[in-house]
């Protein structure tokens, strides 16, 4: 009965999460990957309360712990050590992962709610990790797994203050001997290439975003507001299942469709403004990004029309352009897909003074997407499968009260294919048009 009653309890505090979580095996196939990359012991701590909540969305996990666990509750640690052959007079020990959880604080989850305890016998099941430790074993279990000479640790250096490393070291927490090194490199390299659930999930974030997105193509004229706009586009993509906004949304015209990342969204919509929506949602911990200019009116003038054109066309010179295994989304490194659609603007229409527009596409062109909008991952490296990131060329001129981004959100499926996930959302000016004229 005692045992019926905790998995009841426990099914609340799983059920309060509301995310769509990755198979337990998923989160394991990571673990054995940075395990077998780092070759050592790696110790990354969650995020507490703290430091992983504001007071509008409330607690987010930190992205690598999350990445590693599945695991949102704040608070907890993972500590994972691969497999070594026995040498140099060391045993030989087997690939070990412990999952640190902290001890029930019952006045405190008046507060929060019921959590998961390292007590429960359901944990490892439910959590996927071999092994539930409360978090004050932390220094036993430290000392049990790693090796008596020349012990290296990863510690995600984002979570851990050098003062804490230290009091971890004065606390016999590591041996004098061991050597500690930033995990989130190692964890970066791993979270670049998007498995199939992420992919999955990105893509969810991603039609739930676009249809913010249309939703604001069919209300939006003269009169209305930005706020108003982005108010719209948020409630559409948290209805269909986004638990946050992944960035916060710009909605800006005339003037403000100039300024790259303009977030007041409080000026009015005027007749004749183009507007910049820059508007996404995150599912499931998973962000989308994309970026779409209307005319407020519902029709482009002949100059936003010829704006709107080049930077179309500088959108699909990248995509044209792009080969797996060889292009880039760096603006220096070779093969740059940025230096093609800079190319193309720049040697595509003038400002009003006669000079061409390069000058006036002031961004990056492209960024990786995942748990981050803006996700870790050398940008140098070539792009391939599993890899999810944005083509976003710009121009803004604030003399002209001219701004135009348009941003579609692609990965590289496993035969090297470039695939626009944001596939259905009106791109063209017709379509635009199109899409307004039918509110």
């Amino acid at each position: 009965m005692r045992k019926a009653l905790g998995f009841a309890f426990l099914l609340i505090s799983i059920s309060a999460i509301c995310i769509e979580r990755q198979p337990n095996s998923d989160y394991r196939a990571r673990r054995e990957a940075l395990a077998n990359k780092a070759n050592a012991a790696v110790l990354v701590f969650a995020d507490v309360e703290a430091e992983g909540q504001n007071d509008l969305y409330g607690f987010r996990q930190d992205d690598n712990f999350y990445y590693l666990t599945g695991w949102t509750d704040p608070g907890a640690a993972l500590l994972i050590t691969p497999a070594r052959a026995a040498a140099n007079g060391q045993p030989s020990f087997p690939y070990t992962e412990i999952l640190f959880l902290p001890a029930h604080n019952r006045t405190q989850e008046r507060w929060t709610g019921p959590k998961l305890g390292p007590e429960n016998p359901q944990a490892p099941q439910i959590t996927g990790v071999d092994r539930i430790e409360v978090l004050d074993k932390m220094r036993d279990e430290l000392a049990r797994v790693l090796p008596q000479n020349a012990a290296t640790v990863y510690v995600n250096s984002g979570k851990i203050s050098a003062s804490s490393v230290a009091w971890l070291k004065r606390a016999n927490a590591f041996p004098n001997y061991a050597s500690i090194e930033d995990a989130d490199p190692l964890i970066a390299e791993l979270r670049v290439r998007k498995d199939a659930g992420e992919v999955e999930l990105i893509r969810k974030a991603t039609q739930a975003s676009m249809a913010g997105q249309l939703a604001a193509m069919k209300a939006m004229h003269p009169g209305t507001g930005e706020r108003q706009i982005a108010a719209l586009t948020q409630y559409e993509f948290e209805k269909r299942g986004c638990e946050r906004p992944a960035y916060a949304p710009i909605v800006g015209a005339g003037f403000n469709s100039t300024v790259l990342h303009y977030s007041d969204d409080d000026g009015p919509i005027r007749d004749g403004d183009v507007v910049v929506m820059d508007v996404a949602g995150e599912y499931s911990m998973y962000a989308s990004d994309i970026t779409r200019t209307l005319p407020a009116n519902g029709k482009f003038t002949p100059r936003q029309r010829e704006i709107y054109e080049i930077v179309l066309g500088a959108q699909q010179a990248a995509i044209d352009a792009f080969q797996s295994g060889k292009s880039t989304i760096s603006r220096d490194s070779p093969n740059s897909l940025y230096k093609v659609a800079y190319d193309y603007i720049n040697s595509h229409g003038n400002d009003l003074h006669g000079a061409p527009l390069g000058q006036y596409f002031i961004h990056g062109l492209s960024h990786y997407v995942g748990l981050n909008v803006h996700d870790v991952g050398d940008t140098t490296q070539p792009l391939g499968p599993g890899m999810v990131f944005t083509i976003e060329p710009g121009i803004y001129i604030p003399e002209e009260k001219i701004g135009v981004r348009i941003e579609d959100l692609f990965y590289v499926n496993r035969n090297g294919r470039l695939i626009r996930l944001t596939e259905g959302l009106p791109r063209t000016i017709e379509e635009v048009e199109a899409a307004m004229s039918s509110r």
